[in-house]
């Protein structure tokens, strides 16, 4: 489980991880030794050609240089194989193969150095045959060397070289000294500086600004602050994932889900409610998913929409004043219209500009429903992603409504700012002017469902009718008071099993802990769990039986560490600091509890019948409250569920089928 040690410092891969990347090299060295011994047996006795000499030493240091790796590889493999996620006492020796294994590297470093100026020779006039192998081997051993090196890069872990471990903010009082205290800071310190210098070069392409500093800096401290406190490298949390999705099936194959199951049969005023909601909500997804553009109208049409678009689009266009941010060739605006079915005239204000905390959106009147809509659009850009990232929580006051309730702040700013907008520059009392009559709308999907959900608070006292949908909007969006305040006038579409209508810093924690619970408690070694969940996931089945969460284990066990890694087991491993004591695995969590906002229906896949050119789906959809998206669901679906295509599909479906009996 903990990231291997080697050279003095940690690197981000286990003792455990070698078995596959290892075999692999195993079976290309032993069909390079099968051919180069070929080669050799051949054309023994041949090597009078000029260069010839040279051949034949190179040929036989080539055999016993790859006999070696060979063996090394061999044992590397094996020990590797060796003990489980959670005991690697079994794989103690593998730092001192791994050392052999990587002093091999220069020896064959040297010898294709070797290869590459005997076949650049042009005194070399030997068969043809001999020196296209010597090529193939001097590009063999090459690719090798380099793909080695990018591996390195890969694992290298900038924090490795700490001689300490990070700490959580809850043991600051446990420190003694004031040199303690310094050197907790200083680790803190470094921790955010790596993965402030990461989020910076993921977002180089994007212009930076204070804002942007300022986004990146609360980010990397709330990476640094969930990661702190655990010791997984990568392939631990794809096992980890892997154990939780069979069990979930597992769990799931019983007869009776108790999270899904109200304790009360609906009335049929509640099924005659939802009836109408969906039709509602297929009808506003149109132009939730509108909001995205031309990338979603590509996606969906990919075959014609880049014909229609460039014969439609430069003709229908409102004037400028109505149009901020860019729009290059008029594919936004014209998959717009494309979507939504609209008139150029019936738009009030379209905005592309995107900026951290300013993503677009667009005014537009719906006569088929009499309303004005404001369509926010979600996550599609960088900037849209550090918005989505600033999660940490503040303060929403609203006069006459409640004293206090906490909110994302990253969607806050961006309602802030399109509240500005639509206030500040007249664009609603424009709109109203128009069509006095009609209500307000706000609907969006994903970050733009959690910004209409906001949006639609900070303007529910101006606009007392005012409704908004949002369609699979972030888990972590309200407190406790605020969701249940919107009940009243939102309402959340949730298909599935949707990732991030579950992401909340409470369920992240969750996941941790049970993903550290469930690896230190599976007796299968770290190879056999990817291999036979890459089959399941791929091919289906039976869930493997691996044991549950806590099976087998007593809660005691659970709180020592279970490292045996001879240079972590005087110091406890910064994995189970969560893990410490009972009062640790049953404290307040870190983070406030942020919920879905307003009423929420939860579409499910009832039935689904694949054929080879088509697919038949049947959902159905209840009522649901937001204790059901307490905890993250593993699934191959936990992403696509989210996509504004598949929630389209599944509303499109429900209205279809309206007369149909939908159980609660």
């Amino acid at each position: 489980m903990p990231g291997l040690v080697v050279f003095g410092r940690r690197w981000a891969i286990g003792s455990d991880d070698f078995v596959l990347p290892g075999a692999f090299e195993l079976l290309v060295r032993l069909v390079w030794w099968m051919g180069i011994l070929a080669l050799y047996t051949v054309h023994k006795g041949q090597f009078n050609c000029p260069g010839g000499g040279l051949l034949h030493s190179y040929l036989l240091v080539l055999l016993v240089l790859l006999a070696s790796i060979i063996c090394a590889l061999s044992a590397l493999v094996y020990v590797s194989m060796q003990g489980t996620i959670s005991n690697p006492g079994p794989r103690k020796s593998l730092p001192k193969l791994l050392y052999t294994r990587l002093f091999l590297y220069l020896p064959e470093f040297i010898w294709a150095v070797v290869g590459a100026v005997w076949v650049s020779d042009s005194s070399v006039h030997c068969e043809k045959t001999v020196i296209n192998a010597v090529v193939g081997t001097v590009i063999a051993s090459w690719i090798i060397i380099i793909f080695t090196i990018i591996g390195v890069v890969i694992v290298f872990d900038p924090l490795g070289g700490k001689k300490t471990f990070y700490l959580t903010d809850s043991v600051n009082r446990n420190l003694e000294s004031s040199q303690s205290g310094q050197l907790l800071y200083n680790v803190k310190n470094t921790a955010t500086r790596v993965w402030e210098k990461r989020i910076r070069l993921l977002c180089c392409c994007i212009v930076q600004d204070d804002d942007h500093r300022v986004a990146f800096t609360s980010i990397a401290e709330l990476f640094r602050t969930y990661f702190s406190d655990t010791d997984l490298v990568p392939s631990d949390i794809a096992a980890g994932l892997i154990l939780l999705h069979q069990e979930q099936d597992k769990m799931e194959s019983c007869p009776k889900e108790p999270e899904e199951v109200l304790c009360h049969s609906p009335s049929s005023l509640a099924a005659d409610d939802l009836d109408v909601e969906l039709e509602n909500a297929a009808h506003y997804m149109l132009f939730a998913a509108a909001a995205y553009g031309w990338p979603y109208y590509i996606y969906t049409n990919p075959f014609t929409a880049l014909c229609k678009l460039n014969g439609d689009c430069c003709g229908n266009r409102p004037t400028d004043s109505d149009i901020t941010g860019s729009d290059r060739h008029n594919f936004h605006f014209g998959s717009i219209l494309k979507i939504t079915g609209l008139q150029y005239r019936d738009f009030i204000h379209i905005s592309f500009h995107n900026k951290i905390y300013e993503i677009p959106f667009f005014v537009a009147l719906d006569h088929k429903k009499e309303a004005i809509v404001v369509a926010v659009r979600g996550t599609l850009s960088f900037e849209d992603i550090l918005t989505d990232l600033s999660a940490d929580c503040e303060d929403l006051t609203l006069e006459d409504v409640l004293e206090n309730g906490f909110v994302h702040k990253g969607i806050t700013q961006a309602a802030n700012y399109i509240y500005r907008k639509l206030i500040n520059d007249g664009i609603l009392n424009q709109a109203f002017t128009i069509a006095p009559e009609y209500k307000l709308v706000i609907v969006g999907h994903s970050l733009g469902g959690g910004t209409a959900s906001i949006l639609a608070i900070m303007l529910r006292n101006s606009f007392p009718t005012l409704r908004c949908y949002a369609f699979s909007p972030p888990g972590g969006l309200l407190s406790k008071s605020l969701a249940d305040y919107t009940k009243h006038f939102i309402v959340s579409v949730i298909v599935g099993k949707d990732l991030v209508a579950r992401l909340s810093m409470p369920n992240m924690e969750d996941l941790k802990r049970r993903i550290v619970r469930i690896v230190a408690n599976c007796n299968k070694p770290k190879y056999r769990i990817l291999l036979r969940g890459c089959w399941y996931e791929v091919c289906g089945g039976d869930p493997d039986n691996f044991p549950t969460e806590l099976d087998g284990r007593s809660q005691d066990a659970l709180t020592q560490p279970l490292l045996a890694e001879e240079s972590l087991m005087v110091h406890r491993s910064p994995s189970y600091s969560a893990l410490e004591d009972e009062s640790h695995l049953n404290s307040p969590p870190q983070y406030p509890h942020l919920y879905l906002p307003g009423k929420i229906i939860h579409i499910v896949e009832e039935s689904s019948s694949r054929r080879l050119c088509s697919s038949d789906i049947k959902y159905t959809a209840r009522w649901s409250n937001e204790g059901v998206f307490s905890s993250i669901l593993i699934s191959p679906k936990m992403i696509t569920d989210h996509m504004p295509d598949v929630v389209l599909k599944a509303l499109n479906s429900l209205s279809q089928e309206h007369g149909s009996c939908i159980s609660c």
